[in-house]
């Protein structure tokens, strides 16, 4: 296990919800920090632009709430997820609202930026960077990123295609910083077989779409209870770029998603307040088979609390 920076030390499980596109929002990201868990979202999914500074004055202030009425078991840190594409043209205007909050933890996803680092570190904050290989985590170390999130086969949105344990193993060959693993997480056992395989955290996104406090519709949450590994289908044609999506949902927009057209990832959009195009395209990861109720956030991460402990036990750790 590597040395933690203060802000990751002290979660109730280690466990980072990780920012789903649309789907995020001051309610769920809430409820996963009082739960103990890093809760994330998109700053894209504050539309419009304005709307951020609302929501992260509705964050911040709520939490603060929360730790002062909770001394004994205050909340975990929150992060906010920047698209760092040069397509994303509020990524400004957005980390400016981030900076005049002291956001702790910034998520950066599509492109390694050594200025966006150096003004995350300048209010005392800490960059996570996604990854799908070796090769960019060490460009994302390279440019002064504190930590990576290693996105394996079978994550939800944008995914890569190694398995984790050869991303994981060649990871730790020369990092020793924070790591967390996503791609199929979704109960306390996988959580321990993260750790298990030297990352510090898993990092969990699809699950949480299936709790009341996700902003996603019935349909969707429905779709991750009752779908499995053999309803996710992998493509670059919504976005440009490759990820895991729903198949029910390609079949609901008229496609066949058993034979998706490639995408040009030259015209890749993640900017501002554009029209999505594929706005009820539903990304997904594969590990949905273990999610079987729409709940709450707090009833789940104590599910996975219960499960950890157990597998913990089970292994005699």
């Amino acid at each position: 296990m590597s040395k933690l920076p203060p802000v990751l030390q002290n979660l109730s499980l280690p466990v980072i919800g990780s920012p789903l596109f649309i789907i995020s929002n001051p309610q769920l990201v809430i409820a996963q920090c009082q739960a103990g868990i890093v809760g994330a979202m998109p700053a894209l999914n504050a539309r419009p632009a304005a709307q951020l500074d609302d929501w992260l004055a509705e964050i911040t202030e709520t939490l603060a709430a929360y730790d002062q009425a909770h001394p004994d078991k205050p909340s975990a840190p929150f992060a906010i997820n920047q698209i760092v594409h040069k397509s994303n043209d509020r990524l400004d205007h957005d980390m400016q609202v981030c900076a005049k909050y002291k956001v702790p933890i910034i998520i950066t996803s599509l492109g390694a930026r050594e200025d966006v680092n150096q003004a995350v570190h300048a209010w005392g904050g800490i960059v996570l960077h996604d990854i799908i290989n070796n090769k960019f985590a060490h460009k994302a170390i390279d440019k002064g990123a504190d930590g990576l999130i290693a996105v394996a086969t079978g994550a939800g949105g944008h995914a890569g295609v190694k398995s984790p344990f050869a991303l994981i193993q060649e990871i730790r060959q020369w990092f020793d910083g924070p790591l967390a693993l996503s791609g199929s997480i979704a109960t306390g056992d996988a959580v321990l077989a993260a750790q298990a395989m030297g990352a510090d955290f898993a990092y969990i996104g699809s699950a949480f779409i299936a709790t009341q406090e996700a902003r996603a519709s019935d349909a969707y949450k429905q779709a991750i209870v009752d779908g499995d590994s053999d309803d996710i289908v992998y493509s670059n044609l919504f976005t440009g770029v490759h990820g895991n999506y729903l198949a029910p949902s390609i079949r609901a927009a008229g496609l066949d998603p058993q034979h998706l057209p490639e995408s040009d990832p030259s015209q890749m959009n993640f900017g501002g307040d554009s029209a999505k195009a594929w706005k009820d395209i539903w990304g997904c990861g594969q590990g949905i088979g273990a999610i079987s109720a729409v709940g709450t956030v707090a009833a789940y991460v104590e599910q996975l609390q219960r499960e950890y402990q157990a597998a913990r036990q089970r292994l005699a750790l």
